[in-house]
């Protein structure tokens, strides 16, 4: 018998969603090269790490009460369920659509999780409907809770992230186990989502740099070069780090050494209590503040630091987001032409179903454009361009293809 973190677990597991991100982007774009990481690959490390964090602070943490301890199947769930809303062409993807939507509710790859979650889990010809998650799993999930209408009253301005849409107000206040005021403080991360949190870190931090170094990004020659317009602002710890990615790289021993900083990332872990939040008093999920090393945390930061300049913020890259904005673009305008543009029964059929029948029975331009959004944000990488490649390129695509 399964308990219902288990139940979570296995059902994201199966799930098409989390299939889905098997080819969508990571770092590279998805479905080019096989040795490096895609969503999918990130989402299950992200798990792993998860897990072995919450057994190693079950045994070493004498803060946790009694009747509690942090649950791994839970903490393994919510790994493999952080990303199931992050849209094609990774995070060029997320800010494009958010620039789309931005008047109409905006876009936020962690909303767009709980959304998938709760609303759009198992679809059928007829209609979708969420996984019935745990309160725990969803608490986990969400990294932020302000909504989107509230991020703009209190900033004045729509926010590029870190938001949720404002019809998921009721999905907070099931977390919450009550309807929540404006006024009220978000009660912050739940313990199980600050492990997610820093898993995360870890595995990007410490793999982008691995595939980073694959795919010829990362050499000696324009570290030697980064090194010499970034010296002046390195620590002593930090320029140490740097020299020996150098000698790794030369001795052709980089992977096996930080496939063995997981471990050291995992035990830097500790608990406090943090009997501050909100809702400490309900649940042991926020009775916990998620302590980490210092030294580990730079360290986190310098490969990150070392990924966007080298990696993320070189042409090759750049060109390959440019490309993907485009497709999106162009796919979100193509649909707003024919389903919130003129009458229906004027316009051309250029969603499969059963979305375009779900688009078309919804009244509010606004709920049929955040369906919409759904629509491209479930996209892979290659779906997307072959989409594209059927509206756009006349010498593309037969009858006889799957849409």
């Amino acid at each position: 018998m399964r308990h219902p973190f288990q139940v979570d677990r296995d059902r994201i597991v199966f799930s098409t969603p989390f299939r889905q991100l098997q080819s969508k982007t990571q770092v590279f774009q998805s479905g080019k090269y096989d040795f490096y990481r895609t969503r999918l690959t990130h989402s299950i490390e992200v798990s792993r790490i998860a897990r072995s964090i919450a057994e190693y602070l079950n045994r070493q943490s004498p803060e946790l009460a009694p009747d509690y301890y942090l649950d791994p199947d839970l903490v393994e769930a919510v790994g493999l369920a952080h990303d199931l809303g992050h849209p094609p062409f990774g995070h060029i993807g997320e800010r494009m659509l958010n620039d789309l939507m931005r008047s109409h509710g905006g876009f936020e790859g962690n909303a767009q999780s709980l959304r998938i979650l709760t609303s759009s889990f198992y679809v059928t010809g007829k209609d979708c409907r969420g996984m019935d998650p745990s309160r725990a799993l969803l608490d986990g999930v969400l990294k932020y809770q302000p909504l989107h209408c509230e991020v703009c009253r209190q900033e004045g301005e729509t926010p590029d992230h870190h938001f949720l849409y404002d019809e998921q107000a009721s999905a907070r206040a099931f977390i919450w186990g009550r309807e929540v005021s404006i006024d009220e403080a978000w009660p912050g991360k739940s313990i199980e989502c600050q492990i997610m949190d820093w898993a995360d870190d870890a595995a990007y931090s410490l793999h982008d740099i691995v595939d980073g170094i694959r795919a010829r990004f990362i050499t000696l020659e324009n570290l030697h070069r980064w090194r010499e317009t970034k010296g002046d602002s390195l620590g002593e710890r930090e320029s140490k780090l740097l020299e020996r990615l150098m000698e790794l790289i030369r001795e052709e021993r980089f992977e096996p050494y930080f496939e063995a900083r997981l471990g050291r990332f995992i035990h830097a872990c500790s608990l406090q209590e943090a009997p501050y939040s909100t809702l400490a008093d309900k649940t042991a999920r926020h009775r916990y503040k998620l302590v980490v090393e210092e030294k580990y945390t730079r360290e986190s930061k310098l490969y990150k630091k070392l990924a966007y300049e080298l990696i993320f913020q070189s042409a090759p890259i750049q060109q390959i987001e440019f490309k993907g904005g485009r497709v999106l673009t162009r796919l979100f305008k193509a649909f707003e032409q024919h389903y919130l543009g003129r009458p229906l029964q004027r316009s051309l059929r250029i969603l499969p179903e059963p979305m375009h029948s779900w688009v078309s029975r919804l009244e509010q331009p606004r709920e049929r454009r955040r369906l919409l959004c759904d629509y491209l944000a479930s996209l892979t990488d290659a779906s997307a361009v072959r989409l594209y490649q059927r509206l756009y390129d006349a010498d593309f695509g037969s009858l006889a293809d799957l849409v």
